[in-house]
């Protein structure tokens, strides 16, 4: 097995990211909610099989914000699942650092990957409670 990365493409939301987060329970954010209209982020593939995505947003100060971190359910391969998604989140933490952010922030619920960011260096901060978001 060689995980291998690619940049997100305008098909990935529509045929492949809406059907992950529909199948692990949860509403997929809009297209244009999620960086550069749903390609602002990588693909994380095992030959064939795509395994897991996530997203990149670049704020107007040091902080990247890497998230929207989902799945293939499908993919049950031990330890490969886990090391993709490893290797998604370093990618995208490079990725950032080439664009000049200093530090990466997450707002995580599923304790796996929680359990993944802290491996990488994440730091728990509990300073928030409540996540509100707003169509303007």
């Amino acid at each position: 097995m060689e995980l291998k990365i690619r940049p997100l493409t305008e098909k990935d939301y529509e045929e492949t990211l809406v059907g992950w987060w529909e199948s692990w329970g949860f509403t997929p954010p809009p297209r244009d909610f999620l960086p550069d209209d749903g390609k602002g982020g990588i693909m994380v593939y095992d030959g064939d099989i795509l395994v897991c995505a996530g997203f990149m947003y670049i704020t107007n100060s040091k902080i990247a914000w890497i998230n929207w971190i989902v799945s293939n359910k499908e993919y049950r391969k031990k330890p490969q699942r886990k090391e993709a998604i490893d290797l998604l989140i370093r990618s995208l933490e490079e990725m950032s650092r080439m664009t000049g952010s200093k530090y990466g922030y997450a707002l995580i619920q599923n304790n796996k990957l929680v359990d993944i960011y802290k491996k990488l260096g994440y730091i728990d901060t509990h300073n928030y409670t409540q996540e509100l978001i707003k169509i303007l």
